[in-house]
């Protein structure tokens, strides 16, 4: 039999039940053991529905499981580091939902603590990067299909006004840069393989939440190579990637909420000829699961390490300063 990880899940946030858990459940290498709610009705509920084990009605309680390997944080943003470091202390492993944290220096933290348990394994949950269309895309670059790539522009937009949901809710990290901002932010420093020296940022915010609703943002990587994004929480739903390069391009149909129940695809230019590659049905998620529990069952790097969460949190805070002040942040 397969060794799998005995995986237990902080809370019952709708990103876990509805996505992340049924997809690690199909995983080679995870084994969804438990999880816990400070509500234990609503925990059990989610157990009897997903077909877990073990439900628990705190989540010290979990925690404090001696069966239970690692731990899936899908809290909300503000819970990320204090229950990811309660975690460590307790022993488990840990992968943690994006952005890693309200700040660079909270994720700082999640560094120092990763670092006093150096036998534990901590990753960010960018779960977009494992997808195969972008290991493809990744590659293309890094083998010059499209020449030296020069410039990236990204849109992630949806629209939710709901004053319930803790996107709207300022205090406890809402906003569309900590939401889905982040997803622009990560993907050029991915593909560039390099941190951005300066950016800008306009930003809009709501009346009411006191959210950035709407943000239009640019990273400066030095060299003319620029990345361009907008953000948004009250748009029309859409998403796509563009990356221009000397000989070519790069268009990624649905890159960040691939879907897994059916093919995706991208578009390689090369001059005037276009490939469109479709790649198999695939849960980006359950791809995610099993590469962290191989890292844990095999004592190897996570793929991506946790000082690129805070990384990307520093990007985020310096356009926020670029929007408060309105000209060039410099990292």
């Amino acid at each position: 039999m397969t060794q799998k990880i005995r995986w237990g899940i902080l809370s019952t946030a709708n990103i876990g039940t509805k996505k992340v858990i049924p997809a690690m459940q199909r995983g080679q290498y995870c084994d969804i053991a438990a999880i816990s709610s400070r509500d234990l009705a609503r925990a059990q509920a989610e157990a009897a529905k997903l077909g877990i084990a073990k439900a628990y009605g705190s989540y010290e309680a979990l925690l404090a499981d001696p069966d239970i390997d690692a731990i899936y944080n899908p809290m909300p943003n503000h819970l990320h580091v204090p229950w990811a470091i309660k975690a460590l202390e307790a022993g488990k492993h840990v992968l943690c939902e994006k952005p890693i944290g309200l700040s660079a220096a909270e994720g700082e933290q999640l560094v120092a603590a990763a670092k006093a348990h150096p036998h534990l394994k901590v990753m960010e949950a960018f779960m977009y990067r494992h997808h195969p269309q972008w290991v493809t895309a990744k590659q293309l670059v890094k083998t010059g299909a499209i020449g030296q790539l020069r410039n990236i522009q990204s849109i992630f937009t949806y629209y939710n006004v709901d004053p319930n949901n803790v996107r709207n809710m300022s205090d406890i990290g809402g906003g569309g840069l900590m939401d889905i901002g982040c997803y622009n932010i990560s993907l050029s420093r991915f593909l560039f393989d390099a941190e951005p020296q300066r950016v800008v940022g306009v930003l809009d915010y709501d009346p009411t939440f006191n959210t950035d609703r709407l943000v239009s943002g640019m990273m400066d990587f030095g060299d003319g190579n620029v990345s361009g994004f907008v953000c948004a929480m009250q748009l029309n739903g859409y998403q796509r990637v563009q990356a221009l390069g000397t000989k070519g391009r790069i268009e990624i149909e649905i890159p960040f909420n691939a879907p897994p129940d059916k093919p995706c695809k991208l578009w390689l230019q090369q001059g005037p000829t276009v490939q469109e590659m479709v790649f198999d049905v695939c849960d980006q998620y359950t791809i995610q699961g099993d590469l962290m529990s191989q890292a844990i069952l095999n004592d190897t790097p996570v793929p991506t390490p946790i000082e690129d969460a805070v990384a990307n949190m520093r990007v985020i805070e310096a356009i926020v300063a670029s929007g408060h002040h309105g000209g060039w942040q410099k990292l």
